[in-house]
Protein backbone atom coordinates (compact mmCIF):
# COMPACT_ATOMS: atom_id res chain seq x y z
CA UNK A 1 0.00 0.00 0.00
CA UNK A 2 1.22 3.51 -0.86
CA UNK A 3 2.59 5.65 2.07
CA UNK A 4 0.96 8.40 0.38
CA UNK A 5 -2.44 9.74 1.88
CA UNK A 6 -5.35 9.22 -0.54
CA UNK A 7 -7.21 12.11 -1.08
CA UNK A 8 -11.20 12.64 -1.88
CA UNK A 9 -11.94 15.38 -4.23
CA UNK A 10 -15.64 15.55 -4.98
CA UNK A 11 -15.96 16.35 -8.69
CA UNK A 12 -17.97 19.60 -10.33
CA UNK A 13 -20.32 19.89 -12.82
CA UNK A 14 -20.76 22.16 -15.87
CA UNK A 15 -23.96 23.78 -14.09
CA UNK A 16 -23.74 26.83 -16.19
CA UNK A 17 -24.18 24.79 -19.11
CA UNK A 18 -27.31 21.49 -18.92
CA UNK A 19 -25.57 19.62 -15.49
CA UNK A 20 -25.10 16.60 -17.78
CA UNK A 21 -20.68 16.69 -17.18
CA UNK A 22 -18.87 16.62 -14.34
CA UNK A 23 -16.15 19.34 -15.19
CA UNK A 24 -13.67 19.89 -12.53
CA UNK A 25 -10.51 21.47 -13.40
CA UNK A 26 -6.98 19.22 -12.91
CA UNK A 27 -5.50 22.48 -11.02
CA UNK A 28 -7.01 20.53 -7.61
CA UNK A 29 -5.41 17.28 -8.26
CA UNK A 30 -1.89 19.07 -9.53
CA UNK A 31 -2.01 21.09 -5.92
CA UNK A 32 -2.58 17.46 -4.21
CA UNK A 33 0.10 15.75 -5.61
CA UNK A 34 2.58 18.19 -5.55
CA UNK A 35 1.70 18.01 -1.64
CA UNK A 36 2.66 14.59 -1.73
CA UNK A 37 -0.67 12.76 -1.66
CA UNK A 38 -2.68 10.87 -3.77
CA UNK A 39 -5.56 12.67 -5.29
CA UNK A 40 -9.05 10.56 -6.67
CA UNK A 41 -12.08 12.66 -8.02
CA UNK A 42 -15.39 11.48 -6.84
CA UNK A 43 -18.86 11.39 -8.36
CA UNK A 44 -22.41 11.54 -7.14
CA UNK A 45 -22.85 8.34 -6.38
CA UNK A 46 -24.74 7.46 -2.99
CA UNK A 47 -23.41 3.94 -3.05
CA UNK A 48 -19.58 5.61 -2.74
CA UNK A 49 -19.84 7.78 0.57
CA UNK A 50 -19.61 5.02 3.16
CA UNK A 51 -16.13 3.61 1.57
CA UNK A 52 -14.56 6.82 0.52
CA UNK A 53 -15.05 8.30 4.12
CA UNK A 54 -13.70 4.96 5.70
CA UNK A 55 -10.84 4.62 3.23
CA UNK A 56 -9.59 8.14 2.41
CA UNK A 57 -7.82 9.94 4.56
CA UNK A 58 -9.01 13.43 3.35
CA UNK A 59 -11.86 15.18 1.73
CA UNK A 60 -11.30 18.31 -0.33
CA UNK A 61 -14.78 20.49 -1.45
CA UNK A 62 -14.39 22.06 -4.49
CA UNK A 63 -15.30 25.05 -5.76
CA UNK A 64 -19.09 25.13 -7.87
CA UNK A 65 -22.65 27.17 -7.99
CA UNK A 66 -25.31 24.60 -6.71
CA UNK A 67 -28.48 25.27 -4.88
CA UNK A 68 -28.01 25.25 -1.39
CA UNK A 69 -30.89 24.77 1.49
CA UNK A 70 -32.26 28.10 2.09
CA UNK A 71 -32.23 27.55 5.70
CA UNK A 72 -28.70 28.51 5.56
CA UNK A 73 -29.01 31.92 3.82
CA UNK A 74 -30.38 34.85 5.93
CA UNK A 75 -34.36 35.45 6.68
CA UNK A 76 -35.54 36.57 3.10
CA UNK A 77 -32.67 35.47 0.93
CA UNK A 78 -31.61 32.28 -1.17
CA UNK A 79 -29.60 30.68 -3.76
CA UNK A 80 -30.79 31.07 -7.66
CA UNK A 81 -28.38 28.27 -8.53
CA UNK A 82 -29.05 25.14 -10.52
CA UNK A 83 -30.03 22.51 -8.10
CA UNK A 84 -27.96 19.36 -8.00
CA UNK A 85 -27.42 15.74 -6.99
CA UNK A 86 -23.93 16.69 -5.57
CA UNK A 87 -25.29 18.83 -2.82
CA UNK A 88 -27.07 15.43 -0.90
CA UNK A 89 -23.38 13.46 -1.69
CA UNK A 90 -21.27 16.24 -0.50
CA UNK A 91 -23.05 16.92 2.57
CA UNK A 92 -22.89 13.11 3.58
CA UNK A 93 -19.29 12.84 2.67
CA UNK A 94 -18.28 16.34 4.47
CA UNK A 95 -20.20 15.16 7.63
CA UNK A 96 -18.84 11.56 7.23
CA UNK A 97 -14.67 13.26 7.55
CA UNK A 98 -15.63 15.55 10.58
CA UNK A 99 -17.40 13.26 12.31
CA UNK A 100 -14.01 10.91 11.64
CA UNK A 101 -11.62 13.88 12.63
CA UNK A 102 -9.95 13.06 9.08
CA UNK A 103 -9.05 16.62 7.29
CA UNK A 104 -11.52 18.48 5.45
CA UNK A 105 -10.44 21.69 3.32
CA UNK A 106 -13.07 23.42 1.69
CA UNK A 107 -12.78 25.50 -1.37
CA UNK A 108 -15.50 28.29 -1.96
CA UNK A 109 -18.34 26.36 -2.09
CA UNK A 110 -17.13 24.14 0.37
CA UNK A 111 -16.02 26.86 2.31
CA UNK A 112 -19.36 27.97 2.40
CA UNK A 113 -20.68 24.05 3.34
CA UNK A 114 -18.27 23.95 5.80
CA UNK A 115 -19.34 27.11 7.56
CA UNK A 116 -23.52 26.52 7.15
CA UNK A 117 -23.12 22.59 8.14
CA UNK A 118 -21.87 24.92 12.12
CA UNK A 119 -24.44 27.04 11.97
CA UNK A 120 -23.41 30.09 9.77
CA UNK A 121 -25.74 32.07 7.10
CA UNK A 122 -24.99 33.17 3.69
CA UNK A 123 -26.39 35.90 0.76
CA UNK A 124 -27.03 34.97 -2.23
CA UNK A 125 -25.29 38.20 -4.18
CA UNK A 126 -23.13 39.63 -1.56
CA UNK A 127 -21.89 42.63 -3.84
CA UNK A 128 -25.67 43.84 -2.96
CA UNK A 129 -25.10 44.19 0.45
CA UNK A 130 -23.03 47.19 0.83
CA UNK A 131 -22.19 49.73 -1.30
CA UNK A 132 -18.27 49.16 -0.27
CA UNK A 133 -18.03 45.80 -1.47
CA UNK A 134 -14.90 44.35 -3.70
CA UNK A 135 -15.70 42.92 -6.82
CA UNK A 136 -15.64 39.60 -6.44
CA UNK A 137 -17.09 37.54 -8.95
CA UNK A 138 -14.55 38.58 -11.70
CA UNK A 139 -12.37 35.55 -12.68
CA UNK A 140 -9.47 38.10 -13.28
CA UNK A 141 -9.41 40.18 -9.91
CA UNK A 142 -7.27 39.70 -6.94
CA UNK A 143 -7.67 41.30 -3.75
CA UNK A 144 -5.80 41.09 -0.17
CA UNK A 145 -7.43 39.22 2.76
CA UNK A 146 -6.51 39.98 6.25
CA UNK A 147 -5.24 36.74 8.27
CA UNK A 148 -6.81 36.16 11.93
CA UNK A 149 -3.61 35.93 14.44
CA UNK A 150 -3.85 32.86 16.24
CA UNK A 151 -5.76 30.98 13.85
CA UNK A 152 -4.96 27.57 12.43
CA UNK A 153 -4.29 29.34 8.92
CA UNK A 154 -2.05 31.76 10.30
CA UNK A 155 0.33 29.30 11.64
CA UNK A 156 -0.55 27.62 8.22
CA UNK A 157 0.46 30.40 5.48
CA UNK A 158 2.73 32.37 8.40
CA UNK A 159 1.89 35.94 7.40
CA UNK A 160 -0.99 38.34 7.81
CA UNK A 161 -1.96 39.28 4.65
CA UNK A 162 -2.52 37.36 1.57
CA UNK A 163 -3.09 37.94 -1.73
CA UNK A 164 -5.77 36.17 -3.71
CA UNK A 165 -8.00 35.54 -6.41
CA UNK A 166 -11.99 36.05 -5.92
CA UNK A 167 -14.84 34.35 -7.84
CA UNK A 168 -17.46 33.79 -5.92
CA UNK A 169 -21.22 35.32 -5.68
CA UNK A 170 -22.66 34.09 -2.78
CA UNK A 171 -20.82 34.65 0.89
CA UNK A 172 -21.07 33.46 4.33
CA UNK A 173 -22.00 36.81 6.39
CA UNK A 174 -22.51 35.18 9.91
CA UNK A 175 -20.65 32.46 11.65
CA UNK A 176 -22.12 30.50 14.88
CA UNK A 177 -20.10 29.48 18.23
CA UNK A 178 -18.80 26.29 16.47
CA UNK A 179 -16.62 27.97 13.29
CA UNK A 180 -14.37 30.32 13.48
CA UNK A 181 -13.34 33.50 10.96
CA UNK A 182 -9.85 33.08 10.03
CA UNK A 183 -9.75 35.63 6.95
CA UNK A 184 -11.76 38.59 5.77
CA UNK A 185 -11.13 40.97 2.77
CA UNK A 186 -10.69 44.44 3.26
CA UNK A 187 -14.21 45.21 2.76
CA UNK A 188 -15.39 43.01 5.44
CA UNK A 189 -16.51 39.93 3.65
CA UNK A 190 -15.73 36.20 5.33
CA UNK A 191 -12.40 34.77 3.56
CA UNK A 192 -11.91 31.97 5.41
CA UNK A 193 -13.39 30.04 8.43
CA UNK A 194 -12.18 26.90 10.54
CA UNK A 195 -13.91 24.53 12.53
CA UNK A 196 -11.95 23.99 16.23
CA UNK A 197 -13.40 21.00 17.47
CA UNK A 198 -11.82 19.61 14.80
CA UNK A 199 -7.97 18.95 14.26
CA UNK A 200 -8.20 20.08 10.70
CA UNK A 201 -10.90 21.79 9.06
CA UNK A 202 -10.22 24.59 6.91
CA UNK A 203 -12.32 26.68 4.77
CA UNK A 204 -11.01 29.24 1.75
CA UNK A 205 -13.30 31.46 -0.22
CA UNK A 206 -11.00 31.91 -2.52
CA UNK A 207 -9.02 29.17 -5.17
CA UNK A 208 -5.06 28.59 -4.27
CA UNK A 209 -4.97 25.50 -6.58
CA UNK A 210 -4.90 28.06 -9.07
CA UNK A 211 -1.61 28.82 -8.00
CA UNK A 212 -0.58 24.92 -6.96
CA UNK A 213 1.98 25.22 -10.55
CA UNK A 214 3.47 28.32 -9.05
CA UNK A 215 5.30 29.64 -5.93
CA UNK A 216 2.89 30.65 -3.42
CA UNK A 217 2.36 30.40 -0.29
CA UNK A 218 -1.24 29.52 -0.47
CA UNK A 219 0.57 26.39 -1.84
CA UNK A 220 0.86 25.59 2.16
CA UNK A 221 -2.40 25.24 3.02
CA UNK A 222 -2.33 21.95 0.48
CA UNK A 223 0.77 20.61 2.17
CA UNK A 224 -0.51 21.21 5.77
CA UNK A 225 -3.68 19.21 4.87
CA UNK A 226 -1.90 16.68 3.33
CA UNK A 227 0.12 16.17 6.19
CA UNK A 228 -2.96 16.37 8.29
CA UNK A 229 -3.88 13.22 6.06
CA UNK A 230 -1.07 11.70 6.06
CA UNK A 231 -0.83 11.55 10.07
CA UNK A 232 -4.21 10.33 10.40
CA UNK A 233 -2.94 7.16 8.23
Amino acid sequence: MSAKPRIAVIMDENTSGDGTRYDTTKAYFIAVQRAGGLPFGIPYVSDMIEPVTEEFDGFISVGGRIRFPSEWYVPGDGSRYPSSERLEVEQALMRGFLDRDKPVLGICNGMQMLACLHGARMVHEVQKTRSHVLTHDDRAAMHSVEIVPGTMLSRIVGATRLDVNSRHQEAVVAVSDQAVVAARADDGVIEAVEIPSRRFAIGVQWHPEAFATQDNPGNRLFSAFVQAARQHR
